[in-house]
């Protein structure tokens, strides 16, 4: 019966995955009354809050063996055990049911989305550069992003308060003074970029990070923190949205960021296949070991336009559509272009190790 419950709750997320995503007006109307919780979220008791003591609260943690544990091929290497950077990791929205508002962490069905989509397609990208942190906490469901003014807004908020709990409880508890990187993905990126203006900007901290990747969620540079300019520069945030040249734009941010991620640059240049150093894909099911396909190089070209990073065509069929016709990438925001990530956080990782050498060595005055 358990398992039963994982493989509904799968199947409802990829279909709910590809109602926001490519949301044709039927099956948008459809699936939002299908989704819409019952009561208003005034009206709606909420799920007991995470213990971040818990470790069954997180999702991913650097000391135990878990699924953002996995490479795409034997010459990468899982490295957190000797990484001297760590990376908080929010993941995306994986609560899609009309249950309430808010996820009840018990939710075994969704925790498992959370673990078997989001840990290995995503949060495993910095496992070569630093230890993983992703906490588990009560997300808003996704009704709430098409619902903002009639309670939406109150679930994202309330979410974002178990984000910034764990971000606390992992500096006290687990960051010891190292350097960080802040990285997520949709509502997670959302929840960094909010954890940026709200505990991070002017805080000590800020000088320990080495970048934030707000990735998939249209956001302004209004935050305090510079756009990334190269692929070395530290202190800085890079976002991109994936999208065919097909798509419609959306989003309420008038001059959103795009950085891309074949270049590090947000000037505009179009990145060609060959830039691309490989996709990578877990698949979304109960694998214990990548597929054979995790791995490929130069599917996907990338040029930032008006704030969309558009790709002109995905030569893999390992990445299909969820629907007919679909011209959004949301999904695969991450995979398409995981080994240039995962180098690029390597770089930024060295930059900001190296920098810090710099500086803490006594000046040669002889």
């Amino acid at each position: 019966m358990k398992k039963a419950l994982i493989i509904i709750g799968a199947a409802i997320a990829l279909i709910a995955i590809a109602a926001f995503v490519f949301r044709a007006p039927l099956q948008f109307a459809l699936f939002s009354f299908m989704i819409q919780p019952a009561e208003s979220f005034a009206d709606t008791e909420p799920p007991p809050a995470p213990d971040y003591a818990n470790a069954d609260h997180w999702a991913a943690l650097p000391e135990r063996e878990d699924l953002a544990d996995v490479t795409p091929n034997e010459a990468v290497q899982d490295n957190q055990a000797e990484a001297e950077v760590d990376v908080f990791f929010i993941h995306p929205t994986t609560f899609y049911e009309g249950s309430g508002w808010n996820q009840d962490l018990t939710d075994e069905a969704t925790n498992h989305i959370t673990d078997h989509a989001v840990m290995r397609n995503q949060a495993s990208v910095f496992n070569s550069c630093c230890r993983v942190y992703a906490p588990r906490y009560r997300q808003a469901t996704l009704y709430s992003f098409f619902d903002r003014e009639g309670g939406g807004q109150d679930a994202i908020d309330f979410a974002y308060e178990d984000v910034a709990r764990a971000f606390r409880h992992y500096l006290d508890h687990y960051n010891q003074g190292r350097p960080f990187i802040l990285a997520g993905h949709s509502q997670g990126g959302l929840h960094v970029d909010t954890l940026l203006r709200q505990e991070m900007l002017g805080s000590p901290e800020a000088e320990r990070m080495v970048a934030a990747y707000p990735v998939g969620y249209y956001l302004s540079s209004d935050n305090g923190f510079p756009v990334c300019e190269s692929a070395e520069q530290t202190g800085c945030q890079a976002t991109w949205n994936a999208v065919s040249p097909a798509a419609e734009p959306y989003g309420e941010v008038a001059d959103p960021i795009c950085v891309n991620p074949l270049t590090w640059r947000a000037d505009g240049a179009y990145a060609d296949f060959s830039a691309n150093l490989g996709a990578v894909n877990f698949g979304f099911g109960d694998e214990e070991v990548p597929p054979p396909t995790a791995f490929e190089p130069g599917i996907a070209d990338a040029q930032c336009i008006d704030g969309a990073l558009i790709v002109s065509e995905v030569r893999s069929e390992h990445y299909p559509p969820f629907t007919p016709g679909d011209t959004d990438y949301h999904i695969y925001d991450y995979n398409f272009f995981h080994m240039n990530l995962r180098a690029n956080a390597e770089a930024r990782t060295q930059a900001f190790l190296e920098a810090q050498a710099a500086a803490s060595d006594p000046i040669d005055e002889g």
